[in-house]
């Protein structure tokens, strides 16, 4: 192939690489925007596409270079303007590799005084390592009384197992943070000389399972202590007899950090085999405060009057409302509906500049800049939708919101309530993906196993807190631990130990 054609594909690679990355980092940035399947299945398309172009130009680059004159200058300027490297990260250990220089001038063999030195450094990877610990007790024997006497031996996370605590912290990471099935895991040990079979790994889990319980009880009282609470649900496949059926995964999301609340964020998963109302009601049973959620009809018993210990405040989800406008302005242009949209973005675009801020706040600028624009919006939704059938598709539209309008306006008379119920909906989005991998719960009781350990592996993630690093430790520590202080391994409490504590 000729340079100057690939000088061409070069160019023509970079500008196109250029304009996705722009596409992509729009799509990043606008959290308030679609957050459907589709607009998360054209994120990753347009990733994978990013992919494959820059690896093109890269492989056209290294053609290019191969196919220049023998006498053109080494290192000469290249078409596609490459980023500019960082430092690699300092925390990671260095290893010096030293190039001996010569021993004498080589143009008059002279001695040679050393300037300095030049230090490029590689990153690389060290393959997973296996090794067994051997714990070895003394037994001591007293001459004078005949006493024996040993030290107990130490706990371990699984009684009468052969599974240290990092290895049962990355199967229950990767099962359930990565969405890996045990028999997918059991393959790469084997090919890495371990031969784990896929039952060992079932006991293993489930026993940890056992052993994490109180953590999630704790996590439990703490979410439902919460005043706000996101809730939402995802469908899971689970193997029957024979078939296989449609359960349900819960998710209930206390995150006060958007009206600057002091409380660590957390979240808490439930299955159940159906999706029918007796579900949330036994989930919520005793809570009284708010509930961000969309408009599934199982919700509306907690919001009846009369209900102990007191009705849910009925805090509607704008994301929901605009994404069903924001399909009729993206695929058929709808004039309607693109002004709908401009105008719940106008909403949106305030809201961001409150966000973190105290209740107080936030109720002060939604009073004085938002409620104006929410007023003009319901008044102009509710004359177009005078002009159009009431079957017309924006019509509809917008009567899933104006229906509901108590519960899409309520945020205005209380700072806590945020516009969107975006919180639940990022707790499900792993399960919604990994269901692909791990293709179904083996049981009900498998649902409520996944719906336990999510708990800890979301919470932990909602901390900043690397739940791989976080289970070891717990599985460590506690079976030792007094139940008055089993707060303290709570991912907003726990701090990891130095290595060599733990090793100890």
């Amino acid at each position: 192939m000729a340079r100057r054609e690939l000088e061409a594909r070069a160019s023509g690679a970079e500008a196109m690489v250029a304009h996705l990355k722009l596409l992509i980092a729009r799509l990043r940035h606008d959290r308030f925007g679609a957050s459907s399947e589709r607009g998360r299945k054209l994120l990753n398309q347009l990733e994978l596409e990013l992919d494959e172009l820059e690896t093109a130009a890269a492989e056209d680059e290294a053609a290019r270079d191969a196919a220049a004159k023998p006498d053109a200058p080494a290192g000469g300027s290249t078409i596609r303007r490459k980023p500019v490297r960082g430092p690699l990260p300092a925390h990671l250990p260095r290893e010096r590799v030293v190039i001996p220089g010569p021993t004498a001038c080589p143009c008059c063999n002279g001695t040679l005084t050393k300037l300095g030195e030049d230090i490029t450094e590689t990153l690389e990877v060290i393959p997973r390592q296996w090794k067994v610990i051997q714990t070895v007790r003394e037994r001591l024997a007293c001459r004078a009384c005949e006493t024996i006497a040993q030290v107990p031996a130490p706990f371990h996370p699984i009684a009468r197992g052969r599974a240290g605590p990092q290895l049962l912290a990355m199967i229950l990471e990767a099962k359930f943070g990565q969405h890996l099935p045990l028999n997918r895991q059991s393959m790469t040990f084997a090919q890495e000389g371990i031969e784990i079979d896929v039952s060992t790994l079932a006991d293993w889990v489930g026993a940890c399972t056992a052993t994490l319980a109180p953590l999630v009880t704790l996590i439990r009282a703490h979410v439902m202590a919460a005043e706000r609470l996101h809730g939402d649900d995802t469908t899971v496949p689970v193997q029957a007899k024979g078939r296989t059926v449609t359960g349900r995964l819960w998710t209930y999301v206390r995150d006060d950090r958007p009206f600057g609340g002091p409380e660590p964020p957390a979240a808490i998963f439930y299955y159940s085999p159906d999706r029918t109302a007796v579900h949330p009601a036994r989930h919520l049973n005793g809570y009284g405060g708010i509930l961000q959620a969309d408009e599934y009809a199982g919700f509306n018993d907690l919001y009846a009057e009369g209900r102990r210990p007191a009705p849910l405040v009925d805090a509607g989800c704008w994301a929901h409302g605009r994404r069903k406008l924001f399909k009729y302005a993206e695929l058929v242009k709808a004039p309607i509906a693109v002004e709908a949209v401009r105008r719940i973005d106008a909403i949106f675009d305030i809201e961001r500049t409150i966000n973190g801020l105290p209740a107080a706040q936030r109720l002060a600028v939604r009073q004085a800049h938002v409620k104006p624009l929410v007023t003009e919006l319901e008044n102009w939704m509710r004359a177009q939708c005078a002009k159009m059938s009431r079957h017309a598709d924006v019509a509809k539209a917008m009567n899933y919101m104006l229906k509901r309008w108590p519960s899409f306006s309520c945020f205005l008379d209380d700072g806590r309530i945020c516009l969107t119920n975006n919180a639940a909906e990022r707790a499900l989005r792993g399960i919604a993906l990994g269901r692909k991998a791990w293709l179904f719960c083996g049981s009900d009781r498998g649902g409520d196993r996944a719906a336990a350990i999510y708990s800890l592996i979301i919470t932990a993630k909602l901390n900043d807190i690397d739940p791989r690093a976080w289970l070891a430790d717990v599985l460590v520590r506690i079976a030792d631990y007094s139940q008055t202080k089993l707060h303290e391994l709570l991912p907003w409490n726990w701090r990891a130990r130095p290595v060599h504590a733990a090793a100890a």
